[in-house]
């Protein structure tokens, strides 16, 4: 029987899939950190017979081409992609025999141009259909990533795409997206109810998924345009397109405090790993302040400038290691050095509420660091706009002779703000407070 194992990546808003029949398996978009996925066809019992790439992803670095030469079987991805590696080119129509699975490729351009949806059948079960940044849940992928001028044909693309893809499949076909978790390759929210028991099905996306509920291909389009935010930097990085090769999650060479001043003096980014009120609390001088969580790597690759090395700062082993591991499935491999224990509190900065943000001396600036789109839906009067993806190239815009309270919309982008704008010499204070009550409290507009 047909048997699908999720593989979530909440940090990145991803899942990967091994899909199998209790002998033979299809691993379908696999992450770099391919430990996961060899646990799972362990447990499971099969053999990975084949793996299948929906698309050259830009949020994460593939595991695919080393997991399909470590298990010596063929690399599936569209004839239409250009890499520099070998792999099995498939074009729409094909179907590739695993074990007692047929893989149909479906042609879904509109995220990517060579984007491919896999229909997996074992002739018995109900089909299930591996969507990757195309047919999301409640959603689609965004259009934007191939090149900002086709924008809109894309989104025409992705219309038709997923109403071609829907067309040919039962309303009892499981769908399995890769984005839409969180992920910025998606557009817009997921629909609610994806983590309930049992699949989503196509019947499910029939109701709810904008683009097969929209008649109109142009209101669709216009619509997701309308809808497309910032992303971060890191996905005009062409790693994936080189065959990238695993990740090294050996732990990195330890540094004491002396080495970590002396990196800090040289420009190089130290990067404190510790939740933001213990780094408000106290914290290494010259240091950048990014709590470790499902965040984490998305803000370090949109800000880090690439290539540059990083050393880690953490409470514990545990805490560098997960660090490392966010950081290798976005290609920033093998950290400059790590320091565990007890962080030197030389340098401080205040915490407040929006109350209290709003209470500030008149001399005082208040800095929002949300992106353009949720300042468009409100903001507070009086304060300055600068969203923390551009703090770095902009920062001279911003006043060295006032103070600045720093603010977003939980506290996470304002803390890291917060520790850069120090770092570069700033008086800060860092609102870490929910946007929703100052709302409430008639503080903001939204």
């Amino acid at each position: 029987m047909l048997e699908v194992e999720v593989i979530p990546t909440r940090e990145l808003g991803n899942r990967s899939y091994v899909v199998h029949d209790g002998r033979t398996a299809v691993v379908v978009d696999p992450q770099r950190d391919l430990d996961r996925v060899e646990e799972v066809l362990e447990k499971a019992g099969a053999a990975c017979g084949l793996v299948v790439e929906t698309h050259v992803h830009n949020d994460y670095v593939t595991g695919g081409w080393e997991l399909a030469r470590r298990h010596g079987v063929p690399y599936v991805l569209s004839a239409e992609e250009t890499v520099s590696f070998a792999c099995r080119p498939v074009r729409d129509g094909e179907r590739l025999a695993v074990g007692s699975l047929t893989v149909e490729v479906v042609a879904t351009p509109g995220h990517t141009d060579g984007h491919l949806a896999y229909v997996v059948t074992d002739g018995e079960a109900a089909p299930a259909v591996f969507t990757g940044g195309s047919l999301l849940y409640g959603t689609v992928g965004r259009t934007d990533l191939v090149d900002p001028d086709r924008t809109e044909e894309l989104a025409r693309a992705q219309y038709r795409s997923a109403r071609r893809l829907a067309a040919r499949l039962p309303d009892d076909a499981a769908v399995y997206p890769t984005h839409g978790f969180g992920s910025f390759c998606s557009v817009g929210p997921c629909a609610s109810g994806i983590d309930t028991a049992g699949p989503v099905t196509l019947a499910d996306e029939r109701r709810r998924n904008d683009a097969l509920t929209e008649p109109d291909e142009d209101a669709f389009a216009a619509r997701l345009v309308a809808g497309l935010t910032a992303y971060p930097a890191f996905y005009a990085q062409p790693l994936n397109r080189r065959g990238p090769g695993p990740a090294d999650l050996a732990p990195p060479e330890p540094v004491d405090a002396a080495e970590l001043r002396r990196r800090i003096a040289d420009g190089q980014w130290v990067l404190d790993l510790r939740d933001r009120t213990a780094y408000a609390a106290g914290h290494l001088a010259g240091s950048v302040g990014i709590e470790l969580g499902d965040q984490f790597s998305t803000y370090v690759s949109w800000l880090l400038p690439w290539g540059e090395p990083l050393t880690l700062v953490g409470e514990s082993g545990e805490q560098v290691a997960a660090a490392q591991r966010q950081l290798a499935r976005i290609g920033v491999d093998r950290p400059a050095g790590a320091a565990v224990g007890d962080v030197p509190g030389e340098r401080a900065y205040p915490r407040a509420t929006f109350a209290e943000a709003a209470a500030r001396p008149e001399s005082d600036l208040l800095v929002d660091v949300r992106r353009d789109d949720e300042r468009a839906v409100g903001h507070i009067p009086g304060s300055r706009h600068l969203p923390v993806h551009q703090l770095l190239p902009r920062i001279d815009e911003l006043p060295r002779d006032r103070r600045l309270w720093l603010h977003c919309a939980g506290g996470f982008r304002a803390s890291v703000a917060a520790s850069l704008l120090e770092r570069a010499g700033y008086d800060v204070v860092l609102v870490d407070d929910d946007y929703a009550k100052a709302v409430e409290a008639g503080i903001a507009t939204g």
